[in-house]
């Protein structure tokens, strides 16, 4: 099964294989993008509600990565219906593709190239250039802001 994120409908990604989404997907949808999502819908495409519990582990999973701040709430129920029904994730978004990777989901993008290693993203200080872990508001030593850094 293939779990399609809204750039799979926006792009008219098609495959034989069976397809699934999330009702979420749709409101991010216009115009023949929306009509492509409703048109599947109507065609037998399964619609998935992944547990809150999946949920919290994609938050852990992409915090731990260093991409939680770049996620939608889509993106990462997105990625738990892909985790839960051990599907192949459909989209072109490279903090998705990270997450899924660090957690063993399979990806197919669309019109980009993928990701071609899973990071571990830093978090450097604007102000004193101290690097964390995790993302915070401010640096706790300087008080400026963090911006996300390659660990490479």
């Amino acid at each position: 099964m293939y779990v399609l994120d809204s750039s799979a409908f926006i792009n008219e990604y098609h495959t034989d294989e069976q397809i699934a989404t999330i009702p979420l997907v749709r409101e991010e949808l216009e115009d023949e993008a929306a009509y492509r999502f409703d048109a599947l819908e109507g065609s037998g495409m399964h619609l998935h509600i992944p547990e809150d519990n999946t949920v919290e582990r994609i938050e852990r999973a992409a915090s731990e990565t260093g991409d939680l701040a770049e996620l939608s709430e889509t993106d990462i129920r997105l990625v738990a219906a892909a985790f839960e029904l051990d599907s192949r994730l459909v989209t072109d978004d490279y903090a998705m593709q990270n997450v899924a990777e660090k957690l063993d989901v399979a990806v197919e993008v669309i019109a980009r190239e993928g990701i071609s290693e899973q990071r571990d993203w830093l978090f450097q200080c604007a102000g004193c250039g101290r690097e964390f872990d995790e993302n915070r508001d401010r640096c706790p030593v300087c008080g400026s802001s963090l911006s996300r850094k390659n660990p490479a």
